[in-house]
């Protein structure tokens, strides 16, 4: 077979001369070694960690670094759903009683201050003498209706609705309770998304 690749040059030191581990340190080389560098420290800053407040360019120029104009400044708001899968009977109960003892007493209080302000404002006697004259005769008076609206028989009245009110809505409500945990165990429940901002 014949060689075609020409004649191959000769480097020199290769063959004859030392190994890596036999050579001797150069004249004038002293303290630790330190590798080579891609990119020259500048002046004034730190060996190894580059520049404070700005990176060495390749031709030598110094760049600066600019804050962030499109930083998020708005609070995060964390998010959590949950879902309801069971409603306690008896604190629904509890709950719903006092509430509704709350209203049946807001509703005597605005009862008497309604017939306050129509007594004040002449209602029932307008209103009371116009129902005599259409209901009376030679023998009766007719109807007196300030006699049948008046104020501890309204007040009466009102208060045995709020009774019947504070019972009827504890009863529904426990009952409410019962049915929302039935369809609950069917249908997982009510999901809540709760919000929480930092």
């Amino acid at each position: 077979m014949t060689d075609t690749r020409g004649p191959q040059p000769q480097y020199e030191g290769y063959a004859t001369g030392p190994l890596p581990g036999e050579r001797e340190p150069a004249a004038g080389q002293a303290g630790p070694y330190h590798p080579p560098q891609a990119y020259q420290s500048p002046t004034g800053g730190t060996q190894g960690g580059g520049t404070q407040g700005g990176v060495q360019g390749v031709g030598g120029t110094q760049a600066t670094r600019l804050p962030r104009t499109g930083a998020r400044t708005t609070p995060r708001t964390r998010k959590a759903r949950l879902r309801v899968a069971k409603a306690d009977p008896w604190s629904v109960m509890k709950v719903s009683f006092l509430l509704s003892i709350a209203l049946g007493i807001c509703t005597v209080v605005a009862a008497a201050v309604l017939w306050m302000v129509m007594d004040a404002m002449g209602v029932f006697e307008t209103v009371g003498g116009t129902i005599s004259e259409a209901t009376g005769s030679n023998e009766s008076n007719g109807f007196d209706l300030q006699s049948f609206l008046s104020l501890p028989r309204v007040l009466i009245f009102t208060s045995v609705i709020a009774v019947i009110d504070v019972v009827l809505a504890t009863a529904l409500a426990t009952l409410g309770a019962f049915i929302y945990n039935l369809s609950a165990g069917f249908v997982g429940g009510v999901e809540l998304t709760l919000a929480e901002d930092e």
